[in-house]
């Protein structure tokens, strides 16, 4: 009779739980991206399993133009994307709705300036053509450094190019000097009138992309962004290890014009990826903030002062989130 009456009960229980919605799965993080190099661990970490492991599902959204994926971001389209740390300032309306939360990787020789090699230091592109893309990372790399060597743009006759067209014109002698990256570097300093000024390698952490989300999205769904944080970090541990398979996977998931491995893998000679270590050093923390710090300050002084940066009175600390790396 016992065994009977639990029956009833369990029956009971089981019409109700029946009548009980069930409880909806939440929606991919969708995330959205460009053609990059630098992306391909994200895919890595979804294609290895790493993401599902944490509990998160991401749906990744290619948008090339930043400022579309930005549009985007604003609009509620997607939670979050990944892009150069200066560019966020250029699109900040409050101060309050986007953060940094990961650095992924950072330009290691892929950007840079070729110069005629009578211009032998930043100094010296005083009163030269300098051929570079206005509002981009190139604009803001040689800002930068032109403020380090007691310069202003306004020192300098500027010409507006994208990048490829600023190398080709240095290599065409039509400028004096072209901010550009790989293949256009290597092409600009084999003329017989033109050298390697400077690149990216001789300033870490400058141009380096990050992940970045909507705050709101970071207050509700931090447990996820964890998740990515550490699917992030097992994929580049895996590639270490694995370069060759995991370069396969990556240059195939990014797709473009990196979806041949061996283009993905020349451009990648110029990229280093930012492992748990190296985000716990380059974040630091809020009490002790690392040089992330400096290049977000950085970008802030530089677009502010062509008038490009809509918020006033924005910190770096209003802007990194320091929660997730550690």
């Amino acid at each position: 009779m016992r065994r009977q009456s639990w029956m009833i009960v369990g029956l009971a229980v089981g019409l109700v739980l029946g009548l009980l919605p069930l409880a909806e799965a939440a929606a991919p993080l969708k995330i959205g991206f460009s053609t990059w190099v630098g992306y391909g661990p994200l895919f890595l970490a979804r294609d290895k399993g790493y993401l599902k492991a944490e509990g998160v599902e991401v749906e990744f959204v290619k948008v090339e133009d930043p400022k579309e994926r930005f549009v985007a971001l604003a609009a509620q389209r997607l939670d979050g994307l990944v892009s150069t740390i200066d560019t966020m300032i250029l699109y900040l309306k409050t101060g309050k709705e986007y953060q940094y939360v990961l650095a992924l990787d950072d330009s290691n020789g892929g950007d840079g300036i070729v110069a005629r090699k009578e211009i032998g230091a930043v100094k010296d592109l005083k009163g030269k053509k300098v051929a570079f893309a206005e509002g981009s990372v190139s604009q803001f790399f040689l800002n930068v450094l032109l403020r380090e060597a007691g310069l202003k743009q306004s020192d300098i006759i500027s010409v507006n190019m994208k990048a490829g067209d600023a190398g080709a014109a240095f290599v065409a002698e039509r400028v004096d000097a072209a901010v550009t990256w790989e293949p256009h570097l290597t092409k600009g300093k084999k003329t017989p009138f033109g050298h390697l000024l400077i690149d990216s390698s001789k300033t870490p952490g400058l141009i380096t992309d990050v992940l970045i989300l909507r705050t709101d999205v970071i207050q509700a769904r931090g447990k996820e962004i964890q998740g990515i944080v550490n699917g992030w970090n097992k994929a580049v541990a895996y590639w270490k290890q694995n370069p060759k398979e995991s370069n396969i996977i990556m240059a195939k998931a990014v797709g473009g014009w990196l979806e041949d491995v061996k283009e993905f893998e020349e451009t990648l000679t110029g990229v280093k990826f930012y492992d748990g270590p190296a985000n716990v050093q380059f974040m630091g923390t809020a009490a002790t903030p690392g040089s992330m710090a400096k290049t977000v300050q950085n970008a802030i002084d530089i677009w502010s002062s062509f008038g490009s940066v809509q918020v006033k009175g924005i910190t770096a600390k209003d802007l990194i989130n320091y929660g997730f790396v550690k």
